[in-house]
């Protein structure tokens, strides 16, 4: 095992994707010469040249585009946009045509694009750089929805995508790119549709994917000193969804909180819910309850932008609330 940052991570995956297969190519703003925004990319242009590791002009749709085309053609692009806010200038592209070509095409015409994109506030800047847009590409038919916390799910994670024959929009969390984590030495990949437990507990069932996972992994230690057991999901994949996981969790604790930094109308926690109350109901002793972000644009100044985002200490409140009251 290695102790890697989730930055390292992904950059080691793309690394072994591309030494693996020659029709790996990498294209997006600044990851060639500048080495990526988040350093992802660091030094991939030097070491396989600006044929597979493309410098590309700042239109999302222009580059998208060609990364459809390009997947279509044979070759597996891994588009990074730097933002998931400005992939909504990519919205046909990776709607209307990456996800819908395969049927549309009678399933004689594939799309193996990743599109990588960092999402999440936490850094000061502003509303049209901090927002988190997962719900809305879950949503699609036709898409794969990858969103990982650790380091080592981010590299393994990675790697499925590059490989699956199906688009995959892979979001990543600002805030996560430096945090470390053991990775194995060795190759391995993470299958998509398979949640992970991150803590075992007996009391409540946290669900959180990223970023979310780490807050209510925080929330699961201020419970732990209260002597209230919490189980931590991380999804790891919003599409496909691994439902049978929640549910199994919710029936040995009875109670659900969900944690998103993403607004609170139309949410993937009020999905959790609706699965939960549809396949569990009769295992819930509480009402599920969402942890989400402020329903506003993501605020400039520090002190309103952490106001505006989930925090441990209030998915510890909720949690609390519920346990006080089965109990």
């Amino acid at each position: 095992m290695s102790q890697m940052r989730v930055r390292e991570a992904l950059n080691r995956a793309l690394r072994e994707e591309m030494d693996r297969d020659s029709t790996v190519i990498l294209m997006g703003e600044d990851i060639g010469a500048f080495k990526g925004s988040f350093k992802v990319t660091k030094d991939l242009l030097q070491d396989y040249g600006p044929e597979r590791v493309m410098d590309t002009p700042i239109s999302e749709n222009s580059f998208t585009g060609i990364g459809v085309g390009a997947a279509m053609t044979g070759l597996r692009p891994v588009v990074e946009i730097m933002t998931i806010n400005f992939s909504l200038l990519a919205l046909d592209q990776i709607i209307n045509h990456a996800a819908h070509i395969r049927y549309m095409f009678g399933g004689n015409a594939q799309v193996p694009l990743v599109v990588r994109m960092p999402q999440g506030g936490g850094h000061q800047l502003g509303p049209t750089h901090s927002h988190c847009w997962e719900a809305m590409y879950a949503q699609v038919p036709g898409l794969m929805v990858a969103i990982p916390h650790t380091a080592a799910d981010a590299y393994g994670m990675l790697k499925t995508a590059i490989r699956e024959p199906n688009p995959v929009v892979f979001i990543e969390h600002e805030t996560l790119y430096g945090d470390q984590g053991e990775v194995a030495d060795e190759e391995f990949l993470v299958p998509f549709g398979k949640a992970n437990i991150l803590r075992e507990g007996t009391d409540i069932t946290l669900w959180g994917a990223s970023m979310g996972a780490k807050v209510a992994l925080g929330a699961a230690d201020i419970l732990a000193g209260e002597e209230i057991s919490a189980e931590v999901i991380d999804p790891r994949t919003l599409r496909p969804l691994d439902v049978q996981t929640i549910i199994d969790s919710v029936a040995k604790t009875h109670l659900l909180v969900t944690v998103e930094e993403g607004w609170p109308r139309w949410g993937v926690g009020s999905e959790i819910v609706a699965q939960v109350v549809n396949h569990g109901f009769d295992h819930l002793d509480g009402p599920p309850l969402r942890v989400t972000g402020a329903d506003v644009p993501m605020p400039y100044a520090k002190n309103l932008e952490k106001a505006a985002m989930p925090t441990p200490e209030l998915v510890a409140e909720r949690a609390r609330e519920l346990v006080k009251r089965k109990r």
